[in-house]
């Protein structure tokens, strides 16, 4: 019965994201049918990789015959920020090792926002799986659908692959207004990413999370200091 609970609260819990989730499935399931790879390659990819955005990049990787080695660098760089995930996800709730290596796995964008929340700080471990399961889920069968019905989508339709940058944004006002007015956040993450940019602009996403990372460290420390001082 718990677990039933558990698998109810959590489909409730990712409803939203996930249907944010189906056209981008959609969209990436019918690139890969019209990039010239067999349909199953969708399914294969979003079950088994489950990157995302690294997904994207791999179809052209495939079909270019990439070596090997610049896939893997590629998928390092596309996919580094989930160490920084890996910091504050509440992976100790998760109970089992294979329960544990799959919550790994699944550690995307969207669990983490949605487990970072104010109100999910009292989610149980099996709730947290769930919910993974789902979301995962969400992106499978929508690429699995994508290749094949993506002979029926034409040509002229435009606009689907906005549907990451939507459902980021989405996340982001969810994330900022679980912030009661911490604003130094935010601004320190911009601040972060534009130094990134002009220093290093062909590892932004290393630089960017590296120098968001040392700026809380030391924000953390000045905020423990502070009571020795008062």
């Amino acid at each position: 019965m718990h677990t039933s609970s558990a698998a109810r609260d959590a489909f409730r819990d990712c409803a939203s994201v996930g249907l944010g989730m189906l056209p981008l499935g959609l969209a990436f399931g019918a690139l890969v049918v019209q990039s010239g790879l067999d349909w199953w390659w969708a399914g294969l990819s979003a079950a088994l990789i489950y990157g995302g955005s690294f997904e994207f990049l791999l179809i052209g990787m495939v079909t270019a015959a990439a070596p090997l080695a610049s896939i893997a660098v590629a998928a390092f760089l596309v996919q580094a920020r989930h160490v920084f995930y890996a910091l504050s996800f509440p992976l100790h709730l998760v109970r089992g090792g294979l329960a544990k290596t799959y919550s790994t796995f699944a550690l995307t964008d969207e669990a983490y926002a949605l487990t970072s929340t104010e109100r999910s700080r009292s989610w149980s471990g099996p709730r947290i799986l769930w919910l993974q399961f789902f979301l995962h889920l969400y992106w499978a069968g929508s690429a699995a659908a994508g290749a094949l019905l993506g002979s029926l989508v034409p040509d002229g339709v435009t606009g689907l692959d906005f549907a990451l940058t939507a459902l980021f944004v989405v996340l982001a006002l969810d994330a900022l207004r679980d912030l009661r007015g911490d604003l130094p956040t935010p601004l320190l993450a911009l601040l972060c990413a534009l130094a990134a940019r002009l220093l290093v602009p062909h590892q932004l996403l290393l630089a960017s999370f590296a120098l968001f990372t040392a700026g809380l460290l030391v924000r953390r420390l000045a905020d423990v200091r502070k009571p020795a001082h008062a």
